[in-house]
């Protein structure tokens, strides 16, 4: 799993949770009945949301598509309604396009096993695979993958040529453009036409929130190995940056308050309230309250905290022997922090992974208007 939308459970009402559970189990199964089963490691958070928009603007007398799930181990082995409909399948085609850019992109970077002429081999044929099934998935859905395929290639050639003075939301173009397609496509699945241009920037807004929340959480690794970094290669600060993801937080609440919906709750709870949680997550860790400017604006170079020292790694048995103490002493999960038993890489603990107060609802907090936003969101059910 992966993504920037990672909803926690006492944020969502128990309908909302029930909602959730059923496009992300339909977007899995849907990449296994089209893709084959290998195909579910490309199941994302985000991709979802392509499910969840559809089926938010389908008119109440085309009731979303479910279908009873079989027992799975992600849910305790219970059966489930899950989504079944086009829009778990074109959530299915993006998200194993774009799980082969990606695939690709560690291949190029020589990430980890991909530096091994066999592994990266392998990782080049599941690549073309999984670009070949999109593509006949897409069409069968009357969306052409080649603009997301258009815009993995337009990626390299301006990552090639950014350097100081770039604009960062240079770069982020083609990503801005291939989740606008993919949220315009929404439109056009349920029948909604007149939805198509502002989904088109609403999905333009998340594919650049998306790619430069990417891009603050990698900083500093990229940094100490070496890797290619938007922020850093452009010389973008943490001040700008935060900036840049807070407008596209906004603009992205404007373009959905046009969007004609049927029943916007999951949509504009995640789209709205969940992003503004991720940019917080993303530049304040382990912050529960709002805060209008980053703890690292201060901090040199450019506003960044210094890249950590490299970790102390652990051979097979002896982090075996860790985990096992850090799991028997209950540090896994009740830790807000902990070392990682192989790589020495600060971990999140279990438990500590809720970025809310579990304090109940804090849907209205940021919303300019409170009663509209509980109407729309439905969180107090």
């Amino acid at each position: 799993m992966f993504g920037i939308i990672r909803p926690c459970s006492h944020r969502l009402s128990k309908r909302l949770r029930t909602e959730w559970m059923a496009h992300l189990c339909g977007l899995c199964l849907a990449l296994r009945a089209d893709h084959g089963q290998f195909a579910r490691v490309a199941t994302n958070y985000d991709g979802l949301v392509l499910s969840v928009l559809t089926d938010a603007q389908l008119p109440r007398e085309l009731a979303p598509e479910r279908r009873t799930a079989g027992p799975c181990p992600l849910r305790g082995m219970r059966t489930a309604s899950v989504a079944k409909g086009q829009g778990a399948h074109l959530a299915a085609t993006v998200s194993l396009v774009l799980a082969s850019a990606k695939l690709r992109d560690h291949v190029l970077d020589g990430d980890g096993a991909m530096r091994r002429r066999p592994v990266a081999a392998a990782a080049e044929r599941v690549a073309r695979s999984w670009d070949l099934g999109g593509e006949r998935a897409g069409a069968g859905l009357g969306f052409d993958t080649a603009v997301l395929l258009d815009a993995v290639g337009r990626q390299q050639e301006l990552e090639s040529a950014a350097g100081p003075g770039t604009s960062v939301l240079t770069v982020t173009e083609p990503t801005e453009l291939a989740t606008a397609a993919a949220f315009a496509h929404t439109a056009v699945l349920a029948g909604r036409p007149g939805n198509s241009a502002p989904l088109h920037e609403a999905g333009r807004l998340f594919g650049r929130l998306a790619h430069l929340l990417d891009a603050v959480e990698d900083r500093a690794a990229d940094q100490q190995a070496g890797a290619w970094n938007p922020l850093t290669t452009t010389g973008t600060d943490a001040a700008e940056a935060r900036r840049l993801c807070d407008d596209a937080v906004h603009g992205i609440r404007l373009a959905l308050a046009e969007v004609e919906f049927t029943d916007s709750a999951l949509a504009h709870r995640l789209l709205v309230h969940e992003l503004e949680h991720a940019v917080q997550r993303t530049f304040q860790p382990h912050a529960h309250t709002p805060h209008p400017a980053s703890p690292w604006v201060n901090q040199p170079p450019g506003g960044w905290p210094p890249p950590p020292e490299p970790p102390r790694r652990r051979g097979l048995l002896a982090g075996c022997l860790v985990w096992s103490g850090l799991c028997c002493t209950c540090q896994l999960c009740c830790r807000s922090e902990y070392q990682d038993p192989w790589t020495g890489e600060p971990r999140e603990g279990w438990c500590d992974k809720c970025d809310c107060c579990c304090e109940g609802c804090d849907c209205c907090s940021s919303c300019s208007e409170c009663c509209n936003c509980c109407n729309c969101c439905n969180c107090c059910d």
